[in-house]
């Protein structure tokens, strides 16, 4: 197989821009799909124990599709991915205001998010593999953020069957950012059964406990003797019901990671394993943490790819990032970025099988 990257039309927005697709092949065959409309990743070929390639993710056959409502699938969400208490937050001595799209907070970058926007995109071919790179420039003050925010947000796949996500974005007045991902993945069939049988390995000693409208508490909370310990890998369904006060707050899994580091750069984050094809998905991350999420309010409402409804938990979520509601959260890492400054981050989803 030889690598390649090609573009073809994915139909046009309501008011008559295009959308591309871009299709990234490595050597090994494996394949990855991504639109300029949010940066989405429609599609991941990867192969399972008998070298047959099937489609890792949850999302649409078309373009319409993801116009009429989609719960971020594949989506890139910012400026600020996961929720700030009551949509504002504090910042060299102004409060900004945010879109209120999550009750009475601020979600994923509010009602018209990175998700949303339409990509620059050109593609490319380096020693580390084939790729896009696309870009978006925020205005001062869309959804309440301030400044003028440049992001480029790039994807290599490489000959290893890794997907690299690196982001970047700049700022000419002090914001806050934390980019990420928020593809849907099932490692069995894409979404048309559960993934409750999933192994799951989080390297994680705390999590972040939060309020019913999942916000955080504040404090990390360890892991130990409650069922968000996953640093032995478990299935994802051994405890999904358990009678915890986080479980019901989240209706299953949804909260926020604290992974253990020893230094910067790269970490394993998460490992999955899929036993009936034998497919593995290793998360390596630059950043602090990763919101675990089992699509727990999918519920039948999405008619995704194939026309196969995705009911409740038949897809989960691994958003690295920074820690949700960081801005009002003094003992985070902080997620403000400020003119001169460069953010950056990177995350990896490396397939392999066993």
């Amino acid at each position: 197989m030889t690598r390649s990257v090609t573009q073809a039309p994915f139909g046009q927005l309501p008011d008559g821009r295009s959308v591309d697709l871009y299709t990234l092949t490595n050597d090994n065959g494996m394949q990855v799909e991504i639109m300029t409309y949010g940066g989405v990743i429609t599609s991941i070929l990867a192969p399972d124990r008998d070298g047959e390639l099937g489609d890792v993710v949850l999302g649409y056959d078309n373009l319409d599709a993801y116009l009429a409502g989609s719960p971020f699938f594949g989506a890139i969400t910012g400026r600020y991915a996961n929720r700030i208490a009551g949509g504002q937050f504090r910042l060299s001595g102004e409060t900004y205001t945010l879109v209120k799209n999550n009750g009475v907070n601020h979600l994923h970058g509010g009602t018209v998010g990175f998700d949303k926007k339409l990509w620059e995109a050109e593609s490319f071919e380096n020693e580390d593999g084939v790729g896009v790179r696309m870009s978006y420039v925020s205005p001062d003050m869309e959804e309440g953020y301030p400044g003028t925010l440049s992001s480029t947000v790039t994807y290599t796949l490489t000959d290893e069957n890794g997907l690299q996500i690196d982001y970047e974005a700049r700022t000419d007045k002090a914001t806050v950012v934390n980019l990420t991902n928020h593809s849907y993945f099932n490692l069995k069939d894409g979404g048309a059964s559960s993934i409750l049988d999933h192994e799951m390995m989080i390297d994680a000693d705390q999590f972040i406990p939060t309020d019913d409208g999942n916000i955080p508490l504040g404090p990390f909370m360890e892991v130990a003797g409650t069922p968000f310990d996953f640093r032995e890998a478990e299935t994802i369904g051994a405890r999904v019901e358990a009678d915890d006060e986080q479980i019901r707050f989240g209706s299953g899994y949804d909260h926020s990671y604290v992974i253990n580091r020893e230094s910067g750069g790269l970490a394993l984050a998460v490992e999955v394993y899929e036993p009936t094809t034998g497919r593995v998905m290793d998360v390596l991350t630059t950043e602090p943490g990763v919101q675990f999420y089992t699509g727990n309010h999918l519920g039948g409402n999405f008619t995704g790819k194939g026309g196969v409804t995705y009911a409740s938990r038949s897809g989960f979520c691994l958003e690295t990032q920074h820690y949700p509601d960081s801005p009002n959260q003094p003992d985070y890492p902080s997620a403000v970025l400020r003119p001169g400054q460069t953010y950056r981050s990177t995350t990896v989803y490396r397939f392999s099988v066993r």
